[in-house]
């Protein structure tokens, strides 16, 4: 009895609880609605992808159009999945009317649509030339056999521009299309279901329920707020998204008028983010890690804590930094993936809420800066794409800057730099309890006691066992269903239709109640010297050194051959 109290009387329970009731409804819905014939289909775009590879030595018009056939099979495409992708969705992208964000009509706003669809037409007449030249090239590529390497090299650079042109229109047709007449009416009843969520939760916690769901409105209320703001393209632009916006707000409420105590009961900061960490581990898949091979783990297994354990001994022993909490927080933050590791490790030695509000302001300031500088600073170095992915999915701390970084390079910088990202975030689990032990084996003034294993326990953060098991658990599946399958029922139903949503919700709610809860005034004294920047600036100038020389000594000299194959 004991212990069924303890697992519903502890945040960190009810994250794993939340968070896999979230992954096991998402499993069942999708698995039960998968597109007709699916398994058929990609059998049949199978064979026309290994016919083309066989048939020439660059992918053909008709690899890539069997290619992007098969990677529109999705079941987040059917009714259900649509209907959970209108539920969970988030506001639309606006240029000049905010309300457009939430309230779209069949036609967007007149100037907006006019814009876009002057921009569409272009890029239609532009793609349908290249496609011309494409062909082009192909044929005479064709009439040699394919022996004739210049005409090779031609025909593969014709259809790459063609293909990438394609892409670029396709995702212009998406801004000119509609989106649902009335987004509102989807953000109330999603506002319903969360509350629902997290209602049992509130009454085992001791928390009053009719106080947290009178607050969770406000809190809601700023988040969508944070979203339309981040949606806005300037913003986008920027780098500006929903997480920054949601602490600003939140912040200008608490210091200004102040955050009322009535919303209070519904600040749940670390419970969102554990339980949005718990949907994340469903996308971090070991066999996804394991494809990019050993360089990429060495990148980011080997320099993560080297980075780690140098920046907290560089503010312990250099810098004098009198928290110790605060050092950690911020070298876990700078060295391993941002928000998530300082969350987890905050959670093993027990750091203070400004605290962690510090570490991670500081984080995303540094994010949204790097996520565009530092792509520039890869091209003016002439780095190829694969080291320059390396060096991003290795420094850049938020994945969704990663991913938008390594987009700017290039595919193949792309799928490095989200991979050892993804690599990087397995880590989590290890640091948090790497932290936990540290933490409760030191007393204060850095002395070493004797700690039982039952004190290491009650220190680990218990949710960081949901993110693994999700990994585990999603892995196994993964690897059963075949990566045609899974990509279309996983990748494209459960995560992309219903996970990956839910939890930037729970991330944003977070960031709201992180600014809710931050008053400058206790803030500041965490600032004393400028102490905090210099580790973060320090920690980060060392990190994106050692990334970039352990990337190039794994990627080109200790594993050429895996290099080349990517």
């Amino acid at each position: 009895m004991e212990k069924r109290s303890f697992l519903l009387t502890h945040e960190d329970y009810w994250s794993i609880w939340i968070g896999g009731f979230i992954l096991l409804f998402g499993l069942f819905l999708f698995y039960n609605n998968t597109p007709e014939d699916f398994e058929k289909k990609h059998e049949d775009y199978d064979q026309i992808l290994q016919t083309e590879k066989e048939k020439a030595p660059f992918k053909t018009i008709e690899w890539y159009r069997a290619f992007r056939a098969q990677r529109s099979i999705k079941a987040a495409s059917e009714p259900v999945g649509k209907f959970f992708k209108k539920l969970t969705g988030k506001p639309s992208s606006w240029s000049t009317n905010p309300l457009a964000g939430l309230y779209k009509s069949a036609d967007r706003d007149s100037l907006e649509k006019h814009g876009y669809t002057i921009k569409l037409a272009d890029l239609v007449e532009k793609n349908k030339l290249q496609l011309v030249l494409a062909e082009d090239a192909q044929q005479k590529a064709a009439k040699e056999d394919f022996k004739n390497t210049a005409l090779n090299l031609e025909a593969e650079a014709a259809i790459e521009t063609w293909y990438k042109g394609r892409e670029k229109s396709s995702a212009m047709k998406k801004k000119t299309k509609g989106t649902n007449p009335f987004k509102l009416g989807w953000l109330v009843l999603w506002f319903g279901i969360l509350s629902l969520l997290f209602l049992p939760g509130i009454y085992f916690l001791g928390e009053k329920r009719k106080g947290f769901v009178k607050g969770f409105a406000f809190v809601f209320l700023i988040a969508i707020i944070s979203y339309l703001f981040g949606a806005q393209s300037n913003m986008k632009a920027m780098g500006i998204g929903y997480a920054a916006w949601a602490i600003v707000l939140g912040m200008l409420i608490s210091n200004t008028i102040g955050t009322p105590k009535w919303v209070t009961p519904a600040l749940q900061t670390s419970w969102f983010i554990k339980t949005g960490l718990v949907l994340l581990g469903a996308e971090v898949l070991f066999n996804k890690v394991m494809s990019i091979g050993l360089p990429g783990i060495f990148v980011a297994w080997m320099t993560t804590p080297i980075v780690l354990i140098s920046t907290y001994w560089f503010g312990q022993n250099i810098l004098k930094i009198k928290s110790k909490t605060l050092n950690m927080v911020i070298s876990a933050d700078m060295s391993v993936c941002g928000v998530s590791a300082a969350v987890a490790t905050a959670a093993a030695c027990k750091a203070k809420k400004e605290e962690l509000t510090l570490a991670i302001g500081m984080s995303m300031a540094f994010t949204s800066v790097m996520m565009i500088v530092l792509p520039i600073i890869i091209k003016g170095m002439g780095l190829s794409e694969i080291l320059g992915g390396a060096w991003i999915g290795g420094t850049i701390d938020a994945t969704g800057a990663v991913v938008a970084a390594g987009e700017f390079l290039g595919d193949k910088a792309l799928y490095v730099a989200a991979t050892i990202k993804m690599i990087q975030n397995i880590l989590i689990g290890i640091i948090a309890f790497g932290v936990a032990i540290y933490f409760t084996t030191s007393n204060e003034n850095g002395e070493k006691t004797k700690v039982g294993i039952s004190e290491i326990w009650n220190r680990f953060p218990k949710f960081i066992l949901g993110f693994i098991g999700a990994s585990i658990l999603f892995t196994l599946i993964y690897t059963s269903m075949g990566d045609n399958h899974a990509y279309t029922i996983i990748d494209q139903g459960v995560i992309s239709g219903l996970s990956k949503n839910v939890r930037g919700w729970l991330f944003c709610l977070a960031f709201v109640s992180i600014g809710l809860s931050t008053n400058f005034s206790v803030l500041k004294k965490h600032f004393s010297g400028g102490k905090p920047l210099v580790l973060y600036v320090v920690g980060q100038t060392f990190n994106l050194i050692l990334t970039l020389v352990m990337a190039y000594i794994m990627f080109y000299l200790i594993f050429p051959d895996i290099t080349k194959q990517l």
